[in-house]
């Protein structure tokens, strides 16, 4: 079984997209996967529950439904960074909750995509920081590259992070969030030179996540 951690360069690089892309891919390959998403902020009110959009996205694209609560544990109402969010509900956010749902998910799956939440240094509660998941579950990291104006150093800055950290980065995908972005293939050049990891893949703007699955090549992540 293989288990990883979906970081982002930023907040609305499109880790979600990105982590159902790489689920489709993962699925063409004949694996049982699933997608997690253990914070979530911005959640709205449904008859069956506090709801998120990108957790009800990484539900849709796993291989078979998983109840809603093993995905998205801590479903926050505010669209603001989840201290605050979880401070202003009075909900302590703690590791061990969200690591037994993780372990349900890995026990019945081939691979687990733990999606972090905005970027690595994202404060989830005092003392905890969102990069407190892939530390301390030691989850492999892959990295989310938004590509736009400041995607290079927004990128070197996370792989240095998480080598910090102690953590290791063992691939990363390009996501162009912005279709007018100047230089595209050099920028990708310079981070395909400088990030010490494989890219696999890079995700078209506009094409949903399904058919974007195609341009991943998710082989460097299962050897």
């Amino acid at each position: 079984m293989s288990t990883f951690f979906i970081a982002g360069t930023d907040t609305g690089v499109g880790k979600t997209h990105a982590t159902c892309a790489l689920l489709h891919a993962l699925r063409a390959q004949g694996l049982n996967a699933c997608g997690m998403k253990p914070v979530a902020s911005g959640c709205v009110e449904t008859a069956e529950g506090l709801r998120n959009e990108d957790g009800l996205a990484l539900q849709g694209a796993s291989s078979a439904p998983m109840p809603y609560e093993w995905i998205n544990p801590i479903a926050l109402r505010e669209p603001v960074s989840p201290h605050l969010a979880a401070a202003h509900e009075g909900v302590e956010i703690r590791l061990a909750p969200l690591f037994e749902a993780f372990e349900r998910l890995r026990d019945i799956h081939d691979v687990v995509l733990v999606e972090g939440v905005g970027g690595w240094l994202v404060p989830l509660s005092r003392g905890l920081l969102a990069s407190d998941i892939a530390r301390q579950w030691q989850l492999p990291v892959i990295l989310v590259v938004g590509l736009r104006l400041g995607c290079i150093n927004h990128a070197l800055l996370s792989a240095r992070a998480i080598a910090t950290d102690g953590c290791r980065l063992v691939g990363w995908v390009g996501n162009l969030i912005d279709p007018d972005m100047a230089a595209v293939d050099e920028n990708l050049a310079t981070l395909r030179q400088l990030l010490p990891a494989p890219c696999l893949g890079v995700l078209p703007h506009g094409v949903p996540a399904h058919v974007a699955a195609s341009q991943l090549d998710v082989g460097a992540i299962l050897e």
